[in-house]
């Protein structure tokens, strides 16, 4: 076996493979002969046929399906032979074919070399969250809210108060799609309704009826109402003040803790928060390494990795938009931007994974799932659970592995901390 490799991109890989035609022509005899003990041809007795009509009938099948095997053999060995790494199936045409060689050309991308560099000048902010008495405080007063009564009250709206309303919008006189409602509660001050219309519900009485003129943003959502202003012409039902559960042990059997009463619910509503403060510090955390980790090493990826992922970014949307006629599937190409960063920090992440012998041992795997299942009321029995699936394993490992490449990566870098409030940082807008 003859190889020649060029280069035809950074990438990509124009390999020709030259076989000598005799090995091709004996593997297709013996095949024909394997074929002729079993063939059944009209007038021939079974293992009768004779070689001449068993080629007639059988060779080009045979020929085509040795040819398959014998490239698909061939490439491989090739490949290894000349130390490439594939990115991606290669594109094959057969260049030469006569009585003393057979040749092809396989056309593919190879993996990239990748040697990592100006790791320690990644520089991470990593926050600081401090959960405070007040931040608790503030956590209750919500949960009290989502147990909240309602009572109707005899006097005017004001912030916090819900009132229920019929409502017409018109614009230029005329009602239009979506612009009218009966018995719709609004509570002001949380921001359900556009804020011309909820300014105009403060100050209202059972009863009342007043016109609303509202202008819809330029941005709406709905593009034939952006920017137009219309009318709303209210009928007030009622005005309703909102009624608070007392803060006690009651109160915490509302939430399924029917042991160590409030005091219990709110260390269990603490220990939630710093839960959920954990887990945005890890994401925004792993976004700034990651970033730097693309900023410091800049490398070409193979397009067929990209399409690849591409394809399966599409088939997600699917799901999740449930699309099943792939004609109505959103484009790829909306897809290719972030196929191209997943590809890139792929590469990236395995070469700091390999560069470091990074691995999941059964200690950080269970670590990983007992923080998984740390939420459920049964959380030893989850995580039981799940150690013994072996499915699920199959996903967490990777995950674990990169978690690890993740804190190398922190541990090696330029971490500054950042103290920052538990309410400020929760609520901050996504950037």
């Amino acid at each position: 076996m003859n190889v020649t490799v060029e280069s035809t991109g950074a990438l990509e890989r124009r390999m020709r493979v030259e076989l000598p035609a005799d090995r091709i022509e004996n593997e297709v005899t013996a095949r024909l002969k394997s074929v002729g003990r079993t063939a059944k041809i009209k007038g021939f007795r079974p293992g009768k046929v004779p070689a001449r009509v068993v080629r007639q009938h059988y060779g080009k099948a045979v020929r085509q399906e040795v040819l398959g095997e014998i490239m698909q053999k061939s490439y491989s060995d090739a490949v290894t032979q000349e130390n490439l790494k594939p990115a991606g199936g290669p594109t094959i045409e057969t260049e030469q074919e006569d009585d003393k060689v057979f040749a092809y050309v396989a056309t593919f991308e190879v993996l990239p070399d990748v040697e990592l560099k100006d790791l320690d000048k990644i520089k991470v902010e990593k926050p600081e969250v401090e959960i405070g008495d007040e931040d608790l405080d503030d956590m209750m007063l919500s949960l009290r809210k989502q147990r909240a009564d309602w009572e109707e009250v005899e006097r005017k709206s004001k912030d916090g108060d819900r009132v229920v309303v019929d409502f017409a919008g018109t614009i230029d006189g005329e009602e239009f799609q979506g612009g009218s409602g009966t018995e719709i509660p609004v509570v002001l001050g949380q921001g359900q309704m556009l804020p011309d219309f909820e300014k105009g519900l403060k100050g209202i009485a059972a009863g009342d009826e007043k016109t609303i003129k509202v202008k819809f943003p330029k941005d709406y959502h709905a593009e034939d109402l952006a920017g137009k202003k219309a009318e709303f012409a209210v009928t007030t039902h009622r005005v309703e003040e909102q009624i608070l559960p007392e803060l006690n042990d009651e109160f915490a059997e509302a939430f399924n803790v029917t042991e160590g009463g409030l005091e219990q619910f709110q260390k269990d509503v603490r220990e939630n928060m710093e839960r959920e403060a954990k887990t945005k510090v890890d994401g925004d955390v792993r976004e700034q390494v990651m970033e730097g980790l693309i900023e410091k090493n800049p490398i070409d990826i193979p397009q067929a990795m990209v399409n690849e992922e591409m394809h399966t970014m599409q088939h997600e949307a699917m799901q999740r938009l449930g699309i099943e006629d792939h004609d109505q599937a959103p484009p790829m190409d909306n897809f290719r931007e972030m196929a191209e960063k997943r590809v890139r920090l792929g590469l990236l992440l395995r070469q700091v994974i390999s560069d470091n012998s990074l691995s999941a041992d059964e200690a950080a795997i269970r670590a990983r799932v007992e923080e998984m299942c740390a939420g459920y009321e049964n959380a030893d029995d989850m995580v039981n659970m799940y150690m013994s699936n072996p499915q699920v394993m199959q996903q967490i490992e990777p995950m674990v592995v990169e978690q690890k490449a993740v804190e190398w990566l922190l541990e090696n870098g330029k971490v500054k901390a950042k103290k920052i409030a538990f309410k400020d940082y929760m609520n901050a807008p996504a950037s």
